[in-house]
């Protein structure tokens, strides 16, 4: 990963202003979907081959544990 400066993230904001000044919003989203496309299928893929991994392990029900009460006895 790379490490910006904030000039960095300064100079991509105000490209990202200038390229998106004069859309539409639906054009804005259409472009920010074909973007994101690549990287949304590729997560997808991984969830996919996740599940056929994923083996199953039987279900352990919890069990309730309880200390007896302690009674104190006192010098009357």
């Amino acid at each position: 990963m790379n490490n910006f400066t904030i000039d960095d993230i300064n100079n991509i904001r105000s490209e990202h202003a200038a390229s998106t000044r004069d859309m539409s919003f639906d054009e804005y989203k259409a472009d920010l979907q074909q973007e994101i496309k690549p990287l949304f299928d590729l997560l997808q893929s991984m969830k996919i081959e996740q599940k056929a991994k994923k083996t199953c392990y039987p279900i352990i029900e919890p069990s309730v544990v309880a200390e007896p009460l302690t009674t104190y006895q006192t010098n009357n």
